[in-house]
């Protein structure tokens, strides 16, 4: 996924922080919870787009998508699967991600990724809207852990939607062509 300006805006976030990891203080600090959805349309059959939401089937359209597999042993989709990724040099060394549910038969996956300042969820439902065609429907829903968290998930959640995920429908269907 794309996170060249999410990098520079929450860099400068964490300078201003002091790019440090904050401690939580129960008398002060308040979790927030923010979330937004986007939906975007796939040229081609829901059988086809869905597995391309999986973590290592994503590799063939997102650029510099790499997880490195936990658990299970092999790179398979189910709930429990657990995998790694570098924090995107925004001050969280690594993401931890894990499918959270997994419902293969209603085409929806929901991911549950944490880092040392804070956790968020993505759902992914997609629903077929023509022979050819699936819409996707993604949800991010971030929880801050402590200051820093909280902040950091305004900005990644603003860069995130910003065009609402409009690139990751032009990533999908240009591999999506590119393979035909």
């Amino acid at each position: 996924m794309k996170f060249t300006c999410i990098f520079i805006i929450t860099s400068l976030i964490i300078t201003a922080c002091g790019n440090k990891v904050q401690t939580r203080d129960d008398t002060t600090f308040k979790a927030e919870k923010i979330s937004q959805t986007a939906t975007i349309i796939v040229n081609d059959k829901i059988i086809t787009v869905f597995p391309l939401f999986g973590a290592f089937e994503e590799r063939k359209w997102a650029k510099g998508w790499n997880p490195t597999l936990i658990y299970p042993t092999t790179e398979i989709i189910e709930e429990g699967t657990t995998f790694k990724t570098h924090g995107h040099g925004h001050g969280e060394k690594e993401l931890i991600w894990r499918v959270s549910k997994f419902a293969q038969d209603n085409f929806l996956i929901q991911y549950l990724v944490s880092s040392e300042n804070r956790y968020w969820t993505i759902t992914i439902n997609c629903k077929p809207i023509a022979d050819s065609k699936t819409i996707a429907t993604v949800t991010y829903t971030f929880i801050g852990l402590n200051e820093l968290g909280n902040q950091l998930n305004k900005h990644f959640l603003e860069a995130m939607y910003k065009s609402n995920l409009s690139d990751w429908e032009e990533d999908i269907n240009s591999y999506l062509l590119k393979r035909i």
